[in-house]
């Protein structure tokens, strides 16, 4: 469990600010498109288009079928990234864009800024259509940058290249926790003086044949085809599994002092960071919720505040049993009566 808390509140660390937010998502192209949507209440489920869907038990998930990566790079740079890395690139070139910083690699910021973007997998529909071909056209068809394509940290890679981040640059590859953890390791990178500047974020394109197989057979998928946009429901009695959905989304994070010496627009401020395992099951929270509480705990006093302090909490909330329950439980455990009255909500509802 990875749990970061943003505030503009005074701490007496190095501090990092949010300068800058991309997003690409199924319910928009931009953070804003992106955000109008949320808080509309706009789903971004519907029916498989990415494969046929023929004899699966889930045909539904969330795809962001808008995105054209042809509308962003030329045809052939294109087709030498995986859709996880176009995503991460698109959310990170707006991120930048809003924060105004264009990093010159020749300048002193260049090796003073770096990057962490987080996948669950990488480049899943590349490793698939190149083992595809080997299996039909032969090892000598299969594509020379196929291994490029599918690695883990190619969209932290792409990202540095493109935007000349000289600094740290790595990738976080913690399932569900991914991007949250990019974002708390990018934070540290700059607390600790590593770096004035990170792009922080994560992606993911895994809307495949294999990969809805996969998660229908642990059966954590909903099987609420004929109502794909009532079918994750995070929290509700009547929940049967969430959908999987793809994206990219990023943040651009500065030192503070920094920003505010270029005149950069403050958006948040990143204060705390907690982390911990269950040390229980490969896919199953350890029932009771504590395993949670102690990233919400930690979290917390790493901010130095309190559970008062809070006004709205984002839960993993996967409409799943399992992880709905202890993330509830966790909740309670963490902040006492404070649970009963700050808000919390799941994006993956949408």
């Amino acid at each position: 469990s990875t749990w970061c808390t943003a505030s503009s509140e005074m701490n007496s660390r190095r501090r990092v600010v949010v300068t800058g937010i991309g997003a690409v998502s199924p319910v928009g192209l931009t953070s804003e498109t992106t955000w109008q949507a949320l808080i509309a209440g706009t789903s971004g489920a519907g029916q498989i288009t990415a494969f046929d869907t023929t004899g699966f038990k889930t045909t539904i998930a969330a795809e962001a079928t808008a995105f054209d990566p042809e509308n962003y790079f030329e045809r052939k740079d294109a087709r030498r990234m995986d859709r996880c890395t176009q995503l991460a690139l698109v959310a990170a070139n707006e991120a930048m864009e809003h924060s105004g910083l264009v990093i010159d690699p020749e300048g002193p910021l260049a090796p003073r800024a770096g990057a962490v973007i987080g996948v669950g997998f990488g480049g899943m529909a590349t490793l698939i259509e190149e083992v595809r071909v080997l299996d039909e056209r032969g090892p000598g068809r299969v594509s020379p940058i196929g291994i490029p394509k599918i690695i883990a940290n190619m969209p932290a890679g792409t990202v540095s290249i493109e935007h000349n981040l000289m600094g740290p640059v790595s990738c976080a590859v913690t399932a569900c926790s991914a991007s949250a953890n990019a974002i708390g390791d990018a934070a540290e990178i700059i607390r600790r003086g590593a770096a004035d500047v990170m792009v922080a974020g994560g992606a993911e394109a895994a809307i495949t044949d294999f990969g809805v197989a996969s998660f229908a057979q642990a059966r954590a998928l909903s099987t609420r085809n004929d109502e794909p946009e009532r079918a994750s429901r995070p929290f509700d009695l009547d929940r049967d599994g969430f959908l999987m959905g793809e994206g990219g989304a990023a943040l651009v994070l500065e030192e503070r002092e920094g920003a505010i010496a270029r005149g950069a627009e403050i958006l948040a401020e990143v204060t705390g960071y907690g982390m911990s395992a269950d040390a229980y099951h490969i896919t199953l929270p350890r029932p009771g919720g504590m395993g949670d509480a102690r990233a919400m705990t930690a979290a917390l006093e790493d901010a130095g505040i309190g559970p008062d302090d809070l006004d709205y909490i984002n839960a993993h909330g996967t409409s799943t049993d399992a992880n709905d329950a202890t993330e509830t439980a966790a909740i309670k455990i963490a902040l006492g009566e404070t649970a009963y009255r700050v808000p919390v909500s799941s994006t993956k509802s949408m």
